[in-house]
């Protein structure tokens, strides 16, 4: 790996280029102290964390990137930890990026996937890292995107993103992943209730899960009701047709068959030129994801800028300020 000159000494006195050969070797001390950085909020750690990204661009983009959403209780962290292990055992490598919802109060996490997920994360060809939602939309961590593609360096050939289950902008995970697999339960089909439109029109894949044992009529019969319903639904991918599947993440069943369906869908995309249209298209989503961060940020980045939002929100909600004379007060406050 090429040496950049004169970089600036990380905590515990290693340069970028020794950090990114780390990551790149499958250290899982460089590949975590790498995830630190780019999740950090400090002006200085965002420089260094993009030249980083900068350095390992080139060894990423190989995995298979897999979505996975549902309804809290579906059973998500019990079926991805099945699926992983199963996917080791073959031979992969894996990565679950696993988001906890944060607090809208305290602004704090369970963080408790890696207690949920024990055995895959005992397991030497995978890598389980629980990261705060830190209240952004889309049920997925703030530095998603950027924690994929070092895992993507450190030799992880599949990656798994495991969303928090809420809120119809769930489906923002759908725009950083190569197949988005959504995760029913049993019954759910009943009259179509509880199905969020949002979230089904993206889905690449639909399992229903917990399809064992006493379930197991009930769930074909919502996985019927779900196909049926597809039919009125315009196609997310040319050339492919959204399959409802049956599995059981805790009975081990049909999750075989939902790396196969994941394999077809990806094997599909190619035929049809869709997966590169589909990254370079997460790649400007992503640009754009960044910059409404960082504009988020500097609007909040003093006491007194906070303050003045403040006093914005609450004079727009009386109706004494328009929101789009408030907007302009706002990007005033930034210079623009």
């Amino acid at each position: 790996m090429t040496e950049h000159p004169k970089q600036p000494v990380l905590p515990g006195g290693v340069t970028l280029d020794h950090l990114a050969a780390g990551i790149v070797d499958g250290d899982r001390t460089s590949l975590a102290r790498g995830i630190t950085l780019v999740e950090s909020t400090r002006s200085d750690h965002r420089r260094l964390a993009a030249e980083l990204l900068q350095i390992l661009l080139p060894r990423s983009g190989q995995a298979v990137r897999v979505g996975i959403s549902g309804v809290p209780g579906v059973g998500k962290s019990t079926t991805i930890e099945q699926f992983g292990s199963n996917l080791t055992a073959q031979g992969h490598k894996v990565a679950v990026l696993a988001v906890d919802p944060s607090s809208s109060r305290s602004g704090g996490s369970i963080l408790g996937d890696k207690t949920r997920m024990a055995r895959l994360s005992l397991d030497e060809n995978a890598y389980v890292r629980p990261s705060p939602s830190g209240g952004t939309l889309g049920g997925v961590a703030a530095k998603t995107r950027e924690t994929m593609l070092l895992c993507e360096a450190a030799g992880f050939d599949v990656v798994i993103i495991e969303t928090v289950g809420t809120g119809q902008s769930e489906t923002a995970v759908a725009d950083m992943v190569d197949v988005f697999v959504v995760l029913m339960l049993p019954g759910a089909g009943d009259d179509l209730q509880g199905i969020k439109k949002g979230i089904i029109e993206r889905a690449d894949i639909i399992a229903v899960n917990k399809s064992d044992g006493a379930n197991e009529r009930r769930a074909r019969e919502a996985a019927s009701d779900l196909q049926a319903a597809l039919r009125i639904l315009q196609p997310v991918s040319d050339g492919w047709t959204t399959p409802v599947l049956c599995i059981s993440g805790l009975a081990d069943i049909g999750l075989d068959t939902l790396w196969q369906t994941i394999s077809d869908h990806r094997a599909t995309l190619r035929e049809t030129s869709g997966f590169e249209a589909r990254r370079s298209a997460q790649q400007v989503s992503w640009m754009w994801t960044m910059i409404d961060d960082r504009l988020r940020g500097e609007l909040r980045k003093t006491p007194q800028r906070r303050e003045r939002l403040r006093q914005l929100e609450e004079a727009v909600r009386d109706g004494a300020r328009a929101p789009s004379a408030a907007v302009e007060d706002m990007l005033q406050m930034i210079g623009l």
